[in-house]
């Protein structure tokens, strides 16, 4: 399998997730629904795993392109409080040492952190069971989404942004996680070879945000790019995004960042130019786009 050349009306999709983390489609599942969808080039970034590779490789449709990456946890430890962020690591050695053992450590951190906010709810009377979620994970990396839909499931909340609210996983039940300082993993993501772009840099309503010139610092560090069209960017979050990157010579992105039905956004529904694409491969040294022939 080899990469494929896109063109100027290429459909790509370069933020999507699978059960390997907290989408609901496997990865075999998700390569079909994106191509299903139309796309020409998808990106499977699960957060803080690569599980999902090989078999969105194994299962790729004729015509579709997949870039390997991971949405990695992230935090500026600078603020106070610290404000958590997401950076999305594209075509980067999955066997780079440093990298893949940071990886592992904030996996085990997550479950530890779920199995914590279960204990705090069967605290307070709600019946959850942790090693009923740890099953419907299936194996992929535990979040607070595998906790809101038990909660959806025992008939607590209807939907999983009403779990997120403040009655339950955005606030009253929400801990923090051990996540990597977002220099050392932009650091880290380049020595393995990979391109990193900041995911949704501009979503307030997700919670805080950063400076500006934290992204100036991030871009001295090497930094790639910012992701500028998504759900969670009002239409001046955006146009904000795009002037920054233009300032610092950052390309810009543009995903769904889908989780199958754990969201409403489908595949597709934001996409990422061209050019930008041909730039993320260009400056890769990990791993090369694949194509099914």
């Amino acid at each position: 399998m080899t990469p494929c050349p896109v063109t100027a009306d290429a459909r790509i999709d370069l933020h999507a997730h699978s059960t390997a983390s907290d989408g609901t489609l496997t990865p075999a599942e998700l390569v079909r629904a994106a191509a299903d969808a139309g796309l020409d080039v998808l990106a499977i970034t699960d957060h803080d795993s690569t599980a999902g590779w090989a078999p969105a490789v194994a299962a790729l449709p004729p015509g579709l392109t997949l870039v390997r990456g991971a949405e990695i946890s992230c935090r500026w430890y600078d603020a106070q409080p610290p404000v958590a962020l997401h950076l999305l690591a594209y075509l980067f050695d999955p066997e780079e040492p440093e990298l893949s053992a940071e990886l592992a450590r904030v996996r085990a951190a997550r479950e530890v952190r779920g199995e914590r906010i279960v204990e705090l709810l069967r605290a307070d009377g709600v019946d959850l069971s942790w090693p009923e979620i740890l099953a419907a994970a299936a194996g992929g990396t535990v979040g607070r989404p595998h906790i809101a839909q038990a909660l959806i499931r025992a008939g607590l909340v209807a939907t999983t942004t009403e779990a997120f609210g403040p009655d339950w996983l955005g606030q009253r039940y929400r801990l923090p996680k051990a996540d990597i300082d977002v220099f050392r993993a932009v650091r880290l993501v380049r020595a393995a070879g990979g391109v990193p772009v900041f995911a949704h840099p501009r979503a307030s309503r997700r919670g805080p945000i950063v400076p500006d010139e934290l992204i100036v610092e991030l871009a001295a560090a090497g930094l790639a790019g910012l992701e500028a069209d998504h759900e969670d960017h009002s239409p001046a979050e955006r146009e904000h995004v795009r002037a920054l990157a233009a300032r610092l010579g950052l390309f810009v992105t543009g995903s769904s960042d889908f989780h199958g039905t754990h969201k409403t956004v489908r595949l597709g529904a934001f996409t990422t130019a061209p050019e930008a694409y041909a730039r993320i491969v260009a400056e890769a040294g990990g791993v090369t786009p694949v194509a099914s022939t």
